[in-house]
């Protein structure tokens, strides 16, 4: 069971110059708490890790893309499971906190990550508690060994637009998507956060062995920004296509990471940065 992505509400809609009744659809936002669980079974502790508010569904590849992106686990081997809070006594709250065990032989520095963190976070590296915790360390990403032709370009934005769902019903949602080298829509993942829909991205990419993520082309809904790139160097991936603007760390971070990075990507037209 889970929450639904899209809410039905009342409005009253101006068009043909009068106001009348009416419905809408708007995407659902709600809190997501991620929590750990590490240790010794006999001797385990939990720690809250962080509150985003997100898109409800694939919270648990949300809570997995997010540990692993920010460099709280280095691959999925480490993570023993992943679970709501079925314990609570309410439902919108078992559906809200996500903990994710990890195996008792995994390291976990908890004090480390209260340094790095704030315990509340709603818009990624704005729940950092320090500017020296906001870059991670990724090593430079491998190319795919060939630049992607303009046609190829131009069908990844139609093959998105056709799979776009929650974005057809409200209008008021980001999406970020993975293709293969030949340019095929493999994957794809919307939310309110666009790092949350990033994270959901990679944490299911990072579950399917017939996905290669150093072999993969992203593209994002909206504007590029540090943030984004970042995840995506964690991720091992070369290739970035936004169909908004990056931002000029957005820019200097692919650089910095050997990272291809388009921008601006729309009919016709785009920016190679």
């Amino acid at each position: 069971m889970s929450q639904a992505a899209v809410s039905k509400v009342s409005i009253q809609r101006f068009l043909e110059g009068k106001l009348e009744d009416a419905e809408d659809l708007v995407a659902v936002e709600e809190p997501l708490e991620i929590r750990i669980g590490h240790g010794k079974l006999e001797l385990r502790e939990q720690w809250r890790i962080s509150v985003t508010m997100r898109t409800p569904g694939h919270d648990f590849e949300l809570a997995l893309g997010f540990l692993f992106t920010e460099g709280i686990i280095k691959n999925v081997n480490e993570i023993a499971s992943i679970k709501y809070c079925t314990e609570l006594n309410t439902l919108q709250q078992q559906f809200n906190i996500v903990r994710v065990e990890l195996k008792e032989d995994v390291l976990f520095d908890a004090e480390n990550l209260q340094r790095n963190f704030y315990t509340t976070s709603s818009c990624g590296v704005c729940g950092k508690a320090s500017i020296e915790s906001i870059k991670q360390h990724c090593d430079r990403v491998t190319h795919l060994g060939f630049e992607p032709s303009t046609s190829l370009l131009f069908k990844l934005t139609q093959q998105l637009d056709s799979v776009q769902t929650v974005f057809k019903f409200t209008g008021g949602i980001h999406a970020c998507a993975l293709f293969n080298a030949e340019g095929r829509l493999v994957l794809m993942r919307e939310d309110v956060g666009r790092h949350n829909a990033l994270d959901k991205l990679i944490g299911a990419a990072l579950t399917d062995k017939h996905i290669n993520l150093s072999k993969s082309i992203l593209l994002l809904s909206g504007r590029a920004s540090f943030e984004l790139v970042q995840k995506a160097a964690m991720a091992g991936i070369p290739i970035i296509a936004a169909i908004g603007a990056p931002s000029s760390l957005a820019v200097s971070t692919a650089h910095e990471f050997g990272i291809r990075l388009y921008g601006f990507l729309k009919q016709e037209k785009f920016n190679l940065y």
